[in-house]
């Protein structure tokens, strides 16, 4: 076993410091933004033994973001989808925490939204937009080392 100490609190990040670009454009409005990558694979078993295994046959990626509403961020979207177009997005995520000094950054390439808002909206309440689709490909262009070693 590798030694490791325990983290200090401060090293435990906080998303308060994180960050959304959408197509190169900075989204200060951004409340939660999630990417991951799925494994997509067969089941496989062999003669005498009692246990599935897996062959990785492909990934795929999904992300939601939830922005808060500022202006018609949708519009330019949905008018190029309404003219028969596959729009694709370039988007950012960033955690930079002051307290635990590292940054990690990933960019996810060539994404499409699975919906697009057109509008929504609750008497009282702050307007937030979701967004939720799929990407081809990440890269991570930081990323925060292990503090507990």
């Amino acid at each position: 076993m590798a030694d490791r100490i325990k983290p200090a609190p401060g090293k435990v990040i906080s998303g308060t410091h994180g960050y959304f670009w959408w197509n190169g454009d900075i989204c200060y409005e951004v409340t939660s933004f999630e990417a991951s990558v799925s494994v997509n694979g067969e089941t496989i078993t062999f003669a005498g033994d009692m246990w599935e295994d897996r062959k990785i046959m492909g990934l795929s990626g999904t992300f939601t973001v939830t922005l808060k509403k500022v202006y018609s961020r949708a519009k330019e979207y949905a008018d190029q989808l309404n003219a028969g177009l596959d729009p694709r997005l370039t988007l950012i995520g960033q955690l930079a925490d002051p307290d635990n000094g590292g940054t990690e950054t990933v960019s996810l390439m060539n994404c499409w939204l699975d919906e697009v808002p057109l509008m929504n909206f609750e008497n009282g309440s702050i307007v937030e937009e979701e967004y939720s689709g799929g990407f081809t490909g990440y890269q991570y262009s930081s990323t925060i080392t292990d503090p507990c070693r």
